[in-house]
């Protein structure tokens, strides 16, 4: 199998759909990679580079598979065999008579852009991968047509206040660009018609704006959000007019498969905002989230607001867009080449490789059959929907005990551990309480503590058990065989919990390393 990488036309993209390292990961597949002169020039991955990394520097068009990033115009379509397989994004729910073109060509086209949202598919998604690199990127091109600081300053020659930020949208690029936002320093704030994504916004150090409207949107069965309701409309765009009048940035990330982008920020709002401020609509290539935006140019208002309809934000940071790029790419060639042997299979059986296949044998495949997507506890379901059995059993929910019943737990609890430390000995009436208060202590800290942070958090119980070994050791032979077996077993469990928690905690923190833990 031999595969092209093109050098993608346009002044504007500077991306390229394999790097010299992702070309390593396609010749493992026993793939020969042919990339043409000067395809990574402008993302600074000269020719030299590809050579070394294993790859042909030629001509891509003749390839058996040719990797892009867009499709090829007309003309290079010509170059194409029948029979050849084109990886890119084409936008099949917007480009129908271009699917129709590339079937009528016999070409088999899998769309980069159309993989299903699935557990299983995340390594493969384009879409996110970009939208990623685009939020950073709104909010550097946002901090460079702002008059002024992002972060706050107390300075000898006065105070000056931090800018306030509005991201509309709380998805991947959203989430991206209230973390560089946060970073900045900037006071942000974000809105989302989806209510479970506001703990990562506050994760962030963002502000969550909810919509109380009663009816937020909900996913549907390929992972994005529905279109809204009325009611909540109309209270989001009240939501908007007042932010619009207070905040400095706005940044709106919402698009809406396969239909025209929202109308988010009307002029009356945009008229609204101080002059100076800033409005970065990273939709404005499918009809914009704010009145007046134009794709690819910057629009001042006679009210001095700078509307940037930027479509190339993923495209201005190259070298990183084409790596993740690549990546996505490699990860989609090890599903459809399993015994690396060179041989593309095309199993469309399987969910992630019939979501992507939009043409094939001379046939529109758009759109693939729906694909159930749950947010249980058993993640997100990676198979073709199946019918459901005849009879299926169902689990009744655990009962919730009642704050009375609680309360009367507790209560006797309490009359327990007084009744006992009435009778025992002082030492051990002592020990007990300390123990119980210990254990009330502790609960309430770690309570209080996210869950994302209880791994880190091993560490310090770690330190904790080493005291156990400690105290252990003191009492081990000092007063009979009863409780030198009892330190013996302590010793044993303490040191186990230290081992254990220094290898989990080593492992996380090997996660944000570029090489092997030392």
């Amino acid at each position: 199998m031999r595969i092209g990488v093109p050098r993608e036309p346009g002044a504007r993209e500077t991306r390229v759909a394999a790097t010299p390292a992702t070309v390593v990961g396609l010749i493992d597949l026993g793939a020969t990679v042919v990339v043409e002169p000067g395809a990574g020039e402008r993302a600074s991955f000269t020719d030299d580079a590809y050579a070394a990394a294993g790859a042909e520097i030629g001509d891509p068009w003749s390839a058996d598979v040719l990797l892009a990033l867009r499709t090829p115009d007309a003309e290079h379509l010509d170059r194409l065999a029948p029979g050849t397989t084109l990886i890119a994004m084409v936008g099949p729910a917007r480009h129908p008579e271009l699917l129709a073109d590339l079937a009528r060509r016999g070409i088999t086209v899998l769309a980069t852009d159309a993989v299903p949202r699935i557990s299983r598919a995340q390594s493969l998604d384009v879409l996110s991968s970009m939208a990623n690199i685009a939020g950073y990127r709104a909010v550097v091109e946002a901090a460079h047509r702002f008059g002024r600081f992002f972060t706050g300053q107390v300075t000898a020659a006065g105070k000056v206040p931090p800018a306030k930020v509005l991201v509309a949208g709380a998805g991947v690029a959203g989430l991206a660009a209230i973390g560089a936002a946060s970073s900045l320093g900037a006071v942000v704030r974000a809105t989302d018609p989806r209510p479970e994504v506001a703990e990562q916004v506050r994760s962030l150090g963002g502000d969550f704006l909810a919509v109380e409207a009663g009816d937020a949107a909900q996913e549907s069965t390929d992972g994005y959000a529905r279109a809204t309701s009325e009611a909540y409309d109309a209270r989001a765009a009240e939501i908007y007019t007042e932010q619009a009048a207070d905040v400095d940035v706005v940044i709106t990330t919402a698009l809406i498969p396969g239909r025209a982008a929202p109308r988010l920020l009307t002029a009356a709002d945009v008229a609204l905002m101080k002059p100076g401020s800033v409005v970065v609509d990273m939709a404005a290539g499918q009809g914009g989230n704010v009145e007046g935006s134009v794709a690819d140019e910057v629009v001042v208002t006679d009210n001095g607001v700078i509307i940037v309809g930027d479509t190339d934000l993923a495209a201005r940071l190259p070298a990183q867009a084409s790596q993740l790029y690549g990546t996505n790419l490699v990860n989609l060639l090890k599903l459809l080449v399993p015994e690396k042997d060179g041989r593309l299979v095309l199993d469309l059986d399987d969910v992630v490789v019939r979501g992507v296949t939009v043409t094939h044998h001379g046939e529109v495949l758009w759109p693939p059959p729906p694909i159930s997507v749950s947010a249980g506890a058993g993640g997100n379901v990676d198979r073709a929907p199946v019918e459901p059995a005849a009879a299926t059993p169902v689990v009744a929910p655990a009962k919730v005990a009642s704050p009375a019943r609680r309360y009367t737990l507790i209560a006797v609890a309490f009359a327990l551990l007084f009744a006992a430390t009435a009778f025992a000995p002082p030492a051990l009436a002592t020990n007990l309480t300390v123990f119980v208060l210990a254990v009330v202590i502790g609960y309430y800290v770690i309570g209080k503590v996210h869950h994302a942070l209880h791994t880190p958090l091993m560490s310090v119980t770690n330190a904790i058990s080493g005291v156990v070994v400690v105290g252990a050791l003191l009492q081990f032979g000092q007063h009979g065989t009863v409780v030198s077996v009892l330190a013996f077993v302590a010793i044993l469990l303490a040191s186990i919990n230290i081992v254990g928690g220094f290898a989990v905690t080593r492992r996380m923190l090997a996660m944000f390393t570029k090489g092997p833990a030392s």
